[in-house]
């Protein structure tokens, strides 16, 4: 599985800060207590991050992103670029916490071995990430388009969407008692035209057309969601269905 999707902190406030302003669900799940020491993975610029610090606790946010790295330690954070397969830490947190990233990194079992290395024995990982169809009307939407022109490939999307009865078994697998795990259909407004979502978060299928075709590209993918995603007034939603579990370090 290969990536072209590439992070503007910019571009992502502007399309993409509701992706931080619902995490506030999991962040109840995560009960995070004044003094605790706390890694976010998967960051980003480092919004839910600073809400952690303002609770009162220790947070070190990482995240393969070198430009929202730079955004989160604009805001004063303790951030570092590093990548979610190959965590560095052991046993120093009392918690890792994540958002709307798990579903980036598509090896689970070496994210979660690594979140399993990083936490003190009974630390606990509490995260939200996309689940089994999510988007799955804008994913086929880019990928009939793409196919139309002879440009689809294995490999082209980046996501890795479980199921909650998979990811459990997961965790099992690598020494976690799961306390909780569900499957959370949530159908999210988007700030504008779905334009700006798939600027976003889908150039690894957007970056396969030419520039001087994507115009179209991008209208055809457009008009074949709207029956589904945009309702009379123009709104745009997206089919989120996101995954969120709590599970506590055996051992």
């Amino acid at each position: 599985m290969s990536t072209s999707q590439s992070w503007d902190p910019e571009r992502y406030a502007r399309n993409a800060r509701f992706v931080a302003d619902l995490g506030m669900p999991v962040v109840e799940l995560l009960e995070p207590q004044p003094g605790e020491c706390i890694l976010d993975l998967g960051c980003g610029d480092g919004a839910l991050t600073a809400k952690l610090v303002d609770m009162g606790c220790s947070v070190v946010g990482v995240d393969s992103s070198a430009e929202q790295i730079e955004a989160a330690r604009q805001i004063g954070l303790d951030a570092h670029v590093m990548d979610g397969h190959r965590l560095t830490f052991e046993d120093e947190f009392d918690a890792v916490f994540s958002n709307a990233a798990l579903h980036w990194m598509g090896h689970p079992d070496e994210v979660i071995a690594g979140v399993r290395r990083a936490l003190k024995p009974g630390g606990r990982f509490v995260a939200e990430c996309g689940g089994h169809g999510c988007v799955d009307t804008i994913v086929r939407a880019l990928t009939e388009a793409l196919k139309r022109r002879g440009l689809w490939a294995d490999g082209i999307n980046p996501w890795y969407f479980p199921t909650d009865e998979e990811y459990r078994e997961r965790l099992i697998r690598q020494g976690f008692d799961v306390k909780y795990i569900a499957l959370i259909p949530r159908p999210t407004p988007l700030p504008g035209d779905i334009g700006g979502w798939l600027e976003t978060f889908a150039e690894n299928f957007t970056s396969r057309v030419p520039e001087a075709e994507r115009p179209a590209f991008l209208e055809e993918v457009r008009e074949a969601m709207r029956p589904k995603l945009c309702d009379a007034e123009g709104a745009w939603t997206a089919d989120y269905i996101r995954l969120r579990f709590k599970a506590v370090k055996e051992g």
